[in-house]
């Protein structure tokens, strides 16, 4: 497991009293659109709020992490990254630090654990003693089909990295004895067995993760896994370690990179990206209305421009 070097503080940007703010920097504002759902609507409302309320002149321009890391090191551009997955590639972000190129002006989201073991709404108000993961050794039952003497945890595909994780898991947590594992061929299949699961109001327990519609669309709850063991965690991530106990998913690291330029020459802006922390269940729920609705990443992101005026006014502070 790779570790990122320390990064600075998710603290807002200050602005010195005295020196003149230039609200938008002397050229357009780049912004990078990577092709994922959520990464290309937060694009897409950032593009909005810095056009219509800083009056910015703004342009998205397609993305990927490896890539864009790379040209804001080397040409200060894109100015913006909305939804960069640092701890998954901690080399580019790492050395664009000592760079100092590119620095984060804050988290994405309101949560950093995003991965683990969901149970429906349902399943909840019928066992309410289930919340965390160390409660399966009691409630097994629930999740046996009829007649069966264990239990099944509905993980990812065999070849994604989580499935060994997720039966390395059961055995962490002491419940290997309790628990079978079944692995869907892929993601479609994954997400087929959840929604007919829920169309029946059948008990599933089931390894996801966020941001996604699905979570908001069937109200999937997250068990709370316990703390993060990292001598655990090392060990459940082998094939042939057997783990002395639990831990947690590691929590991922997704921030808003912004080029280093922005900070010295646009600091207002700086500061409304360092206050624009998104609501986790938020974006499930526009997540689950773009499915919905076959939306595009624009409409999506005007959707929420127009209905959430509550939480990016927050962002955007009292100067506007």
């Amino acid at each position: 497991m790779q570790v990122l070097e320390p990064m600075q503080s998710f603290e807002e940007v200050s602005v010195e009293a005295d020196k003149p703010v230039n609200v938008c920097a002397p050229d357009e504002f780049t912004i990078a659109q990577m092709a994922w759902p959520s990464a290309a609507i937060l694009a897409n409302i950032h593009a909005i709020i810095l056009t219509e309320h800083f009056d910015c002149p703004t342009r998205l321009v397609t993305g990927d992490p490896s890539g864009t890391i790379s040209s804001m090191t080397t040409t200060g551009r894109p100015a913006v990254a909305p939804e960069l997955w640092v701890s998954r590639v901690p080399d580019l972000w790492n050395g664009a630090l000592r760079a100092q190129s590119v620095r984060a002006a804050g988290p994405v989201f309101s949560e950093q654990n995003l991965e683990g073991w969901f149970i429906p709404s349902y399943v909840r108000d019928n066992h309410p003693g289930l919340v965390a993961a160390e409660d399966l050794d009691d409630y097994w039952r629930v999740f046996a089909p009829e007649g069966g003497e264990r239990g099944v945890l509905v993980s990812c595909p065999p070849d994604w990295a989580c499935a060994l994780l997720n039966r390395n898991l059961l055995t962490g947590y002491g419940i290997d004895n309790r628990f079978e594992v079944t692995e869907p061929a892929d993601r479609f299949t994954l997400d087929r067995m959840i929604a007919d699961a829920a169309s029946q109001r059948a008990p599933i327990l089931v390894y996801y993760w966020q941001p996604n519609g699905l979570i908001d669309r069937f109200d999937l709850i997250a068990l709370d896994m316990g703390p993060f063991d990292h001598g655990n965690a090392q060990c459940i991530a082998l094939a042939n370690c057997v783990p002395f106990g639990p831990s947690s998913f590691a929590a991922d690291t997704v921030v808003i990179g912004l080029a280093e330029w922005v900070f010295a020459d646009a600091p207002q802006i700086a500061g409304y990206f360092a206050r624009a922390v998104f609501p986790l269940d938020e974006m499930n729920r526009l997540l689950a209305l773009q499915a919905e609705n076959d939306w595009d990443a624009e409409q999506a992101a005007r959707h929420f421009v127009d209905s959430h005026e509550g939480i990016w006014r927050e962002w955007v502070g009292q100067a506007q």
